[in-house]
Order: structure tokens, then sequence, then C-alpha cells
């Protein structure tokens, strides 16, 4: 991806003539700010000396090891709007002092022991996806950082198709992944919106959850087993057996771990088959509630949809699930609450889920409006952050969040953190426009995914700390997680204690001594 941006330049998309109409509507005029070429930005100085250079290519060879700017920008931020705001600050960015590419456990291992005698913090580098500051090279009291990328864990290592497993490298994207799988008939079926650029470690170290959750679970649901190299040594976790009562499951340790207990190498993953076709069909409830009530009847009676989700009144409205038609309106559409369905199997399967879960909707209140809007969501998922950069560039306050919580709470969550929003980035004419939906289901709950479009004020980066602040108060004191899928980064670290209690965060602590004794894992990220 560019440096500043979702995606590449390639992709970048003008904010189209509908979007302009609603942003003007909501924000008013703006102030542009676009973001800089990458010779414009000012970085910090390599704190690295050539010396400590060539002890790190004596390790990994001396291709894969650099200071040059053109690869240490990339690794600098990732893509919240802090990470793409800091960019356009016209300030002096902190990257990373070098970056390094090893390609074995051992070199790792050997890079992580290095590090550790010579105090520099070692921040793991998969996709740069993280929208909670997840790769920010913080260096806290180390005398530098180093970027370690997992370009290198590549491949795909075994495949099981008799038990449905494959052994895969964490620096595999998850388009590589697909690709590579599919060879063999198979697929993970892991779908996050970050897809096109994320890793399989990286999937791993956040818990993300894609948007066939409702079919296939979440990531770490995937998960059979992991290698993990740590200073103190490297160590396999999980179970060969697909489930085991021998304790704890130490692999439970590292997933959501955020490289900051040790770095992901290899992941076995739970595999299927690929589908062998897929159904469509979109409903229209009249309003959220009734909405709410009937994707819970869905997932609680288990009639099977791979994808299923809700969006509320107003994110209906604007059209959001289409990232082509953002901001138009349909005249012969019918108002309410867009709920998507998605179908994948064998044809059989398939059609009794369909018609199952169809038959149920409909009982609940929904009209059916065919299986376009699907279609334009499945061809569009991916394309909405690019959108973002757009509406940045003109200076539109534009940002995601999430939560989750359960059923019964998610109308008084929703209220909260709506009102939350709009208390802290309301100011005097503008209004922030807040839309929400249902992105992931569970029998006893959901999750809550906002959308945020606001006037910046002059000062961007603080206006939207004090709303995000604001947010997770809101979130934490009315039942929901601090994040459900986007993991904790630098950004939700201060709220840890409150998701956790002062017993898990001691810990969380205990295992991070025993594991990284001198702390240069991914410091300033997950623990506060």
């Amino acid at each position: 991806m560019s440096f500043s941006i979702w995606g590449t330049e390639q992709e970048a998309k003008p904010l189209s003539a509908n979007l302009q109409s609603l942003v003007s509507k909501v924000v008013g005029s703006t102030t542009p700010r676009p973001a800089p070429a990458q010779p414009d930005v000012k970085i910090t100085e390599s704190a690295l000396s050539e010396a400590q250079i060539e002890q790190l290519a004596a390790i990994v060879g001396a291709g894969y090891v650099t200071q040059d700017r053109e690869q240490r920008i990339p690794r600098a931020r990732g893509k919240s709007y802090f990470d793409l705001l800091d960019w356009r600050e016209d300030a002096v960015i902190d990257v990373p002092d070098a970056v390094i590419a090893p390609a074995s456990n051992d070199e790792v291992l050997a890079i992580l022991q290095w590090c550790t005698n010579e105090r520099v913090a070692v921040v793991p580098f998969g996709g740069g996806t993280s929208v909670v500051g997840g790769v920010s090279p913080l260096r806290g009291d180390f005398d530098a950082v180093l970027s370690l990328d997992l370009a290198r864990f590549d491949a795909i290592e075994d495949v099981d198709p008799i038990s449905g497993e494959a052994t895969l490298g964490a620096g595999m994207s998850g388009p590589h992944a697909e690709i590579a799988l599919a060879e063999h008939g198979l697929q993970l079926g892991h779908f996050p919106q970050s897809f096109p650029y994320a890793t399989i470690g990286g999937f791993a170290a956040t818990r993300s959850s894609g948007q066939n959750s409702a079919g296939y679970g979440r990531f770490d649901e995937m998960v059979a087993s992991m290698e993990v190299v740590t200073p103190t040594g490297i160590t396999t976790v999980g179970d060969a057996a697909p489930a085991s009562a021998a304790g704890p499951d130490i692999k439970e340790i590292f997933l959501g771990s955020e490289g900051a207990f040790g770095v992901i190498t290899k992941v076995r993953l739970k595999v299927h088959p690929i589908p062998e076709t897929k159904a469509y069909e979109a409903f229209v409830f009249d309003d959220f509630a009734h909405g709410v009530a009937g994707v819970r009847a869905v997932e609680q009676q288990g009639t099977g949809p791979t994808v299923i989700r809700l969006s509320d009144e107003i994110e209906s409205a604007t059209n959001l699930t289409s990232t082509d038609a953002i901001g138009e309106s349909d005249a012969a559409a019918p108002h309410g609450c867009l709920c998507l369905t998605m179908y994948e199997g064998t044809r059989e399967h398939v059609a009794s889920r369909h018609e199952e879960t169809r038959n149920l909707l409909l009982s609940m209140g929904a009209t059916s409006v065919g299986e376009a809007p699907v279609r334009k969501w499945e061809k569009g998922r991916f394309g909405a952050p690019v959108l973002r950069d757009a509406l940045l560039d003109a200076g539109v306050l534009c940002e995601t969040f999430e939560t989750a919580t359960t059923w019964s709470n998610v109308p008084a969550l929703k209220k909260a953190v709506t009102a939350a929003v709009t208390a802290s980035l309301g100011d005097g004419d503008s209004v922030a426009l807040v839309l929400c939906h249902v992105s992931h289901v569970y029998a006893n709950g959901c999750s809550l995914y906002f959308t945020i479009l606001g006037a910046q004020n002059d000062q961007p980066l603080q206006q939207w700390g004090t709303a995000k602040r604001a947010i997770l108060q809101a979130i934490t004191d009315h039942g929901g997680t601090i994040t459900h899928h986007h993991a904790v980064g630098k950004d939700h670290a201060g709220f840890m204690d409150k998701e956790v209690g002062e017993m898990g965060l001691g810990v969380l602590r205990a295992i991070k001594s025993h594991l990284d004794p001198a702390g240069i894992l991914n410091p300033g990220k997950l623990l506060p």
C-alpha cells in the first residue's frame, strides 16, 4: 500500500457528486488537507550505527536489512484516522530506525536476542493495515526501534485435505493465501475489509473477524496451532488433536497479542472446500429494532447464512453498502433498514439454508428486495476505505470503530455511543453523521460497526483524540467491549484496565515479563 493512504494510488477514487453533496449537507465547507508526496515527508534520523546494521546483516544477509527512507516510511504508520492525519500535519514523523526481513524462525530469534542486548524495540510488521496504531514505531525507553517485516514467511507448507487443515506462512496476504489454497480445491474464506493487504499473521495477532464470520467463524476459531518466536525461545502452541483438556490453551496467549508477546511466523488453519455455489438475497425491515430481532432469530435458530449484516436507517439511506453509489437515493427503494444475506456451499445445502433463512426473516416482518444489493456489496466490499482517503484530502473527519454486546443491550449501547459522538463532534452549525450496522453475529449478541462523518476543526488530531476517549468511555460504561475485531494497539490500550480488570492486566504483564523480559516487543501496544 501507499504510505499515506489505504491501498495504492491506482485505487484512489475522487468523491462522487452525490457524496460531495452529502458531505456539504452534513459538514459544510471544509479546508483541504491533502496527503504529502513521499519526498516531502520529514522523518527522524536513524539511531542505529553502521556497525549495528552490519551485525543485523550478518543474521539475515545484507540485502534484507535497510535504513533507506523508502522502506522506513511505509512501516511508520498503519491506517487509522490518527495515522493518516499524522502525514498531513507537516511534522517530523517517527519512523523505524531500520527495516529487517528474516526468513526463518532461527533468524527471528537471533534478531530478538540481538535487540534485547542492544536495547532496541521491535515492531512486527505484516500488511500494515492496523486501524488502532498497532504498528507505530514507539521506542519508549529504548535506544532505537526496528521494523521486523514478515514478508519472507510467504509459503503454504502443507495441506491436509482429509482433516481440513493447512499450514501457512504468517507473511502471506489474504489473496495470496486463497490463491495457494485454491490449487488444492480449498479456501479459508476469511474476508475482512483489510483482506487485499492484511496477512495471515496479522489476522491471528489481532483476532480478526471476516465478513463471512456467520458461516466460518472468527479467525481465532480457525487457528489449530501456531509457531511463535519470543526473545526466550521458539515454540509451537496449539494442539495436534482437534480438542484437548490438558489445562488452559496456551495458543490463546498469542491470539490477539499484537506482537507484544512473540512473533507469529506460521499458522496452521482449518480450511474447507471451495463452495460449489452461492445464493444472495437482501431484505428491508421497517426499523433497526425489528431488523435486530430478525437477525438475532436467524443466528439463534441456526439457519446458517454465510454472511448476514444489518444496516441502520441512516446507513441504509446513504447507501453505504454500495461503494459506487454512496449518497445516492433511490425513490423506488423501500425505506427502512437493509439486511444482506449470502449463502455458500453445495447446491442442496445453499438452497435449504437460503429457504429457511428467507422464511424466518419474512415471518419477522422483512420485505425481500432481491439479490442485487448483496451483489453490489460483494463487488465493492473492499473499496470503502479508499473513499476515506478522498474525504480526508477534502478535510472531512471520517473514521470507523466497532464494539460488541449482548442482544438485549444493543439499543442502549447504540444510543449511548451515538450520543457520545454527536456531543464530542457537534460544533456550531455542523453535525456528525453516525452510521451503524450489525456486522458479526453470535447466539448471545453481535458486533456494532460505526462509521462517522464530521467537520474537522483546525486541530484534527486533538479533536478526534477527545472524541475517541468519549466513545470508549461510553462503550465501557454501557456494557460493550472496547474492540470486537480491530484489536487494541496504542489507541485502545488506555482502556484495557476497564476491559480485563487489574487482575487481568497483572496476568498479561506476568506473561509479557516471562516471554519478553526486556520488553522489546511492540512497546506501547496492548498493555497500558
